[in-house]
């Protein structure tokens, strides 16, 4: 069957005037990168939901985060309310890493195209600074699209589920009880935060591949390889935004914690003033040293291998 598919399709490309086909390419490029990065963020952050979750708990409270602490929490959830308790949000999460890494890696290797023209390095890898360009770009430009869902997954994680129903609900009772404009409260540091997260996850992972090629003379890393690239472009990444990412979860959930923060520095300010700079700023980073690197390591690999996998059945030209 699938064969016959695959068959049908190239036959169909075949039969398409050159002119027509190659004008067709950029579309069907633009619809592979959207397809491989929503499979790839959907595959990471499930493999790591019950870590995020736990992570996000900590972030928003004032207990101190420790390792025990953390085993605990997961264990007591567990045996409160059973397994998939641990997963708790994670619908809210697909609903906003589906399209957020679709638009994403598809916006990265569009930048990439268009960065390459500009600095004269078409078809070949860019050079540092437009490296990390492209992938700030890329970040910034999915998290402004995708927002208040991340805002909506925040509130489902660190809720009872008796207070949420489901995703719809989070944003009725949000939008009327705290107004519209909760469902951008922390857009700021988030926006501040991905810039150097997405941009020195992309710049690290590329980096890592081009200088692969270059001393192995394989243009194309093992799917191990590409693991251990993506893991240290997550721990680069997100060790460099982490305090920015604590402060905007503080601010998403502020109407169900029972604080009031309102600006990032004063919110910075107060956590500092009641938990200090590595307890409060750095809460649960030892954890995402855990569970950071593997959901990157896995959403690149994803990326790239679905990339390979429909190149070879014909459906791109990359």
């Amino acid at each position: 069957m699938g064969n016959a598919v695959q068959e049908q399709v190239l036959a169909q490309r075949e039969v398409l005037p050159p002119a027509q086909a190659e004008d067709l390419e950029p579309t069907r490029s633009v619809l592979n990168s959207l397809l491989s990065g929503a499979l790839a963020g959907a595959v990471a952050k499930t493999s790591v939901a019950p870590l995020d979750r736990t992570k996000i708990i900590f972030q928003v409270s004032s207990a101190r985060f420790s390792a025990k602490e953390a085993y605990r929490l997961i264990y007591r959830t567990y045996l409160q309310d059973g397994f998939f308790s641990l997963w708790r949000g994670n619908s809210a999460t697909m609903v906003r890493v589906i399209p957020y890494a679709a638009i994403q890696f598809c916006a990265h290797e569009q930048y990439k195209i268009l960065l390459g023209g500009y600095y004269g390095f078409q078809g070949r890898a860019l050079p540092p600074f437009p490296r990390l360009l492209a992938g700030s770009m890329a970040g910034t430009t999915a998290a402004m699209l995708t927002y208040p869902l991340d805002m909506v997954r925040a509130r489902m994680a660190v809720t009872p589920k008796e207070m949420y129903s489901n995703i719809m609900h989070v944003f009725v009772r949000i939008s009327r009880e705290e107004g519209l404009k909760t469902l951008y409260r922390g857009f700021t540091p988030t926006i501040l935060g991905v810039v150097p997260y997405a941009g020195l996850s992309f710049f690290t992972y590329e980096t890592l591949k081009k200088l692969h090629a270059e001393r192995s003379g394989r243009p194309q890393p093992y799917s191990y390889e590409r693991l251990a690239f993506g893991a240290c472009a997550g721990l680069i990444g997100q060790s460099a935004s982490y305090p920015l990412d604590v402060v905007r979860r503080r601010m998403q959930t502020a109407g169900v914690t029972g604080h009031t923060y309102g600006t990032i520095a004063g919110t910075m300010r107060e956590i500092v003033a009641e938990e200090g700079v590595v307890h409060g700023l750095y809460k649960g980073l030892s954890m995402n040293w855990v569970k950071g690197p593997i959901a990157v390591g896995i959403s690149f690999t994803t990326f790239d291998l679905t990339q390979i996998l429909l190149h070879k059945m014909g459906y791109t030209s990359r």
